[in-house]
């Protein structure tokens, strides 16, 4: 690790300024983003969401990368996540998709992590596979929420796919990128039911690399074998149309298929599913925290490429 940016950067808004660390793409070197448990620790002391002192989901950052300009596409290889002893598993009053179920009760539960894995509950310890809650570039303009909705830019996608070894692709808007990392999980079902997995605080190392000229809408996401294309919007099927159209786009546009072969092999092959919860850019001033807007993610098999 050539750079490590401690959770004292840490806030709670995309934007670009005050840059923690500025840096030139493409060197190889290797940036350590450390991200907080503390609110969790705190909630799981009090028990009571009117003693926090600390902020909910903070990301570390940003790095303001030297060259990346609006129009450019930054991509982030994740190298490794480094977890710390513990995570946190916790459902707050009203959120998660069962709400009325769980109750008005704050529930917390401390969750030690070693090298059997994740143990969850006296009797259920899962291998641990950790991944990046939040990751995401500033707007052209103002500040991103860390928490919801997830954005162009990125954000809280909360997707499993953010892992070691693979590259996530994030649209630049504005000069130097400012990328920001925060909200890492040691373990997370697809969907996040209570819109907690198990979070933990540690380390997610990562280097940056450029695509001038590269203009992508959303966020994408490569892995060994796959091509990932995150759709974004409200109502859901808004959301699937898009994902739908970039990966389309990927297919007709950057690889020369013809629009027959692009959907013949999309309806084929290229399966969809539900990303993490996320809200609306309106959300319900009652209910800030209810998922009315959707993430999907439209997955292309790099095999087809070949």
């Amino acid at each position: 690790m050539d750079h490590l940016l401690g959770k004292e950067n840490g806030r709670f808004g995309f934007e670009a300024s005050d840059p923690a660390l500025r840096i030139a793409a493409g060197t190889g070197e290797r940036i350590g983003f450390e991200t907080s448990d503390e609110v969790y620790r705190q909630l799981h002391e009090h028990k009571d969401m009117q003693k926090l002192t600390a902020g909910i989901n903070p990301v570390t950052g940003p790095v303001f990368v030297e060259g990346a300009a609006p129009g450019d596409t930054l991509a982030v290889t994740i190298h490794e996540i480094r977890l710390k002893d513990c995570g946190w598993s916790v459902s707050l009053p009203g959120t998660g998709a069962l709400s009325e179920v769980m109750g008005p009760e704050l529930f917390s539960r401390r969750v030690p992590l070693d090298a059997e894995g994740a143990h969850v509950t006296d009797r259920h310890t899962f291998p641990v596979r950790p991944m990046i809650g939040c990751i995401g570039t500033a707007p052209a303009e103002g500040s991103n929420s860390t928490i919801m909705p997830a954005y162009a830019e990125g954000g809280n996608m909360d997707l499993t796919e953010c892992r070691p070894g693979s590259v996530v692709y994030l649209p630049v808007m504005v000069e130097g990128a400012y990328l920001s990392i925060g909200d890492i999980h040691a373990l997370m079902a697809e969907g996040e039911s209570s819109f907690v997995a198990i979070e933990a605080e540690g380390v997610a190392v990562v280097s940056i690399d450029l695509i001038p000229g590269k203009r992508i809408r959303a966020p994408r996401v490569e892995t060994d074998d796959e091509w990932i294309f995150v759709g974004l919007g409200d109502p859901v099927q808004q959301s699937i149309t898009r994902g739908y159209e970039d990966l389309f786009e990927f297919l007709t546009v950057d690889n020369g298929w013809t629009k027959g072969d692009a959907y013949a092999v999309m309806s084929a092959v290229c399966h969809s599913k539900l990303g993490g919860p996320t809200g609306s850019e309106d959300p319900d001033p009652l209910h800030p925290m209810a998922p009315v807007g959707a993430v999907t993610l439209h997955i292309l098999p790099k095999s087809v490429l070949l």
